[in-house]
């Protein structure tokens, strides 16, 4: 049990860790997960190369779990560990899909063990915590990572005992690097091209794929590259998605939901798939429209003005700055008069029945918001970024209905 001291080497019975060095370990967390990650992308180069590429938030997750589990069972000892398994398994699988031993993860595993208790250290200082409670630690730090290497071990061996199905395993490692988002060898690509018959294609076409009970996609054709095995299960189409391709998809998806990305440049594969797991993001959120197959060539805007929330906020905080001062209920008032003036130019009566208020009412605001934003609704540059944010913002208030962040 992790959160548990085994007996240490020198054979003296070490007990568990009382409860109260969670609450005092906890507030370390953040900080921690930060020194891990210079450490660990210093000594090992490729996983930094793995952070900036589409897979970084599941890594990021993964270390985040790793330490956060850890502290919780030296609370709760009985306390959930699924989802840290599950990345665990997943890293041990990312080893086997790039072709390398287990040695670098585990050694990565170490190194932030190392680390864990380098701050431990200073920790048991600051409260004066005895030398019997620090080995305690130690001993349970590293019992831990031993469980940790077990669970990678296990979705590593999963991915190798797959190679049965030897072809398949190659397709779904080319299909891994050519998402990797960072330069690959061309060798490596070129090595599995033969290895499976397969042709690198000028464009691909990249589809996001919703996790599935009964997972597979049988009916795909012989040059789409698939990969069901991931949390976020994707396939590749060389080429656009063209009649006969997109008769292909609903044969093979079946009943399960997908997005399908922009056909792009091969090197830009990482990029069409990020735009299809948005948008799937995004009908989660009912911004978009539920459908069988949803395509990014349909929600371009969406996609782009829901690209940076957090940029979002700052340029709306800019832009509707004139009214920040006005109360809560006259300034949605106003917000909602010149978005309709915006999309329509329309005339006060076109817009009082859009707005459902009396012509008149409509002539007051357009004087108040004309007074209010002056310049900003002449000048084209600034009502156009006016008009994108009312527009964003009408796509955020979608998805705060349904209670969904975005």
């Amino acid at each position: 049990m992790p959160g548990v001291a085994q007996p240490s080497e020198l054979g003296e019975p070490l007990g568990p860790l009382p409860q109260e060095f969670a609450a005092i370990v906890r507030p370390e967390i953040p900080s921690l997960i930060k020194e891990i990650g210079l450490e660990v992308t210093r000594a090992y180069p490729e996983y930094a190369r793995l952070l900036d590429g589409p897979y970084g938030q599941g890594i990021r997750v993964g270390v985040e779990q790793s330490i956060s589990v850890f502290v919780d069972q030296v609370a709760e000892p009985t306390a959930p560990s699924t989802l840290r398994d599950e990345m665990c398994r997943r890293f041990g699988r990312f080893e086997a899909y790039e072709g390398r031993s287990l040695d670098q993860l585990h050694g990565a595993y170490r190194l932030g063990a190392r680390i864990a208790l380098r701050r431990a250290k200073k920790v048991g200082r600051r409260y004066n915590l005895s030398p019997t409670m620090m080995l305690a630690f130690a001993d349970a730090l590293f019992t831990y990572v031993d469980e940790l290497e077990t669970l990678s071990r296990e979705g590593y061996l999963e991915v190798r005992a797959a190679s049965a199905d030897h072809t398949g395993t190659l397709r779904r490692r080319l299909l891994h690097l050519l998402l990797a988002g960072r330069p690959v060898p061309r060798t490596a690509i070129a090595e599995l091209c033969e290895q499976t018959g397969w042709t690198v294609p000028d464009e691909v076409t990249l589809v996001a794929v919703r996790p599935s009970a009964d997972p597979g996609c049988p009916g795909a054709d012989r040059d789409v590259l698939v990969d069901f095995t991931e949390p976020q299960p994707h396939l590749l189409i060389p080429g656009p998605l063209d009649g006969a391709r997109r008769r292909m998809l609903d044969r093979a998806l079946l009943d399960t939901r997908a997005a399908v990305g922009l056909t792009v440049p091969t090197t830009m594969a990482p990029d069409s798939i990020r735009w299809a797991r948005r948008l799937l993001e995004l009908v989660d959120a009912g911004v978009v429209d539920d459908a069988p197959i949803v395509l990014c060539e349909d929600h371009l805007l969406t996609l782009w003005l829901l690209s940076d929330t957090a940029l979002l906020d700052r340029l709306a905080q800019r832009e509707l700055a004139p009214i920040a001062g006005i109360s809560a209920n006259r300034r949605e008032r106003l917000i909602e008069t010149l978005r309709i003036w915006l999309d329509t130019r329309g005339t006060a009566a076109q817009m009082g029945e859009l707005l459902d208020v009396h012509p008149q009412t409509v002539r007051y605001r357009m004087r108040s918001l004309e007074s209010i934003f002056g310049e900003q609704l002449v000048e084209p540059s600034a009502r156009f970024s006016t008009e994108a944010v009312l527009r964003a913002l009408q796509l955020q208030l979608r998805a705060r209905s349904n209670d969904v962040p975005l």
